[in-house]
């Protein structure tokens, strides 16, 4: 990898660890469903100048299957369930149950995909489980459990994302199935968010962390996950995964003044060894 790689790689990382502060900001003063339907439209729109170029318009009609599956299951439900976790968890603890993204992923993939697990993948699951469970242990009080079971369903749905794309749009444009997903889950949204509107109109740091979510994180965040893809691959690029956490804490922290417990620190040391050894690269059954 070059060094521009690397850069982009780490800016990525730093981007999308700030999601889980910035969704904790907005979701209280707009709610849940409203908060990902504007992140989700705005996000859209920012992919639009690209997909109404003809050569991705073309590929619109064959790729429509696919980006209504990924609209659901990459955009709308996992960032609603996410931000209804940010209700009752902090953000470093959002950050860090969604790197279980990683080991639950090898256990779709091994029953969907007939991947074999290996030993160490095991391993790796072990300890990711019990990272899980120190971290949704009620005596950890930065979480109730409600909002760590959310960000669980939440990881489950990225993992199936990705099993599902590997499985079915393995030679599919990205750029097309990324960015009309993303209007479509927010169109997808909008007669639930009719019904759920704040009484209020949100204040100034809600509206700039909404704008955030939707325009950096979310829309020119996966330009850039897309960009570094082609320039470096799907596997070196999903070193994302270790990142995450640690930008996630570390914004946490510094922003919003959370406190890092033993319970937040151990959780994350397993959860980190669990991604770790799951992402072993596996073999086709025989």
């Amino acid at each position: 990898m070059e060094s521009k790689d690397w850069f982009l790689l780490t800016l990525l990382a730093a981007i999308w660890g700030s999601a889980f502060m910035f969704i904790k900001i907005s979701a209280v003063d707009f709610g849940p469903i409203l908060l990902v339907t504007l992140r989700l439209l705005i996000a859209g729109v920012v992919f639009m100048p690209l997909l109404l170029q003809r050569k991705y318009r073309l590929l619109f009609r064959s790729h429509l299957p696919g980006i209504l599956i990924i609209g659901i299951f990459s955009n709308a439900l996992p960032f609603t369930l996410f931000a209804f976790a940010s209700l009752g968890a902090t953000s470093n603890m959002l950050g860090i149950l969604n790197g279980t993204t990683a080991f639950l992923t090898t256990v779709i993939a091994y029953f969907w995909l007939s991947e074999s697990i290996s030993t160490k993948q095991v391993i790796g699951l072990c300890l990711g489980f019990f990272g899980v469970i120190i971290l949704v242990n009620p005596a950890n009080g930065s979480a109730t459990l409600t909002a760590s079971l959310c960000a669980l369903f939440g990881s489950l749905c990225y993992a199936f994302n990705g099993n599902y794309l590997q499985k079915y749009h393995a030679n599919s444009d990205k750029k097309v199935l990324i960015g009309w997903s993303m209007l479509f889950g927010g169109i997808l949204m909008v007669p639930i968010a009719a019904f759920n509107l704040p009484e209020a109109m949100p204040n100034l740091n809600s509206i700039f962390a909404l704008l955030w979510l939707a325009v950096v994180s979310t829309g020119i965040g996966y330009l850039g996950y897309i960009r570094l893809i082609e320039r470096i691959g799907a596997v070196k690029t999903s070193t994302l995964t270790y990142l995450l956490p640690v930008f996630s804490i570390l914004w946490g922290a510094i922003f919003l003044q959370e406190k890092i417990t033993i319970f937040i620190f151990g959780g994350f040391i397993f959860v980190m060894m669990g991604m770790y050894f799951s992402n072993t690269t596996t073999r086709v059954k025989k």
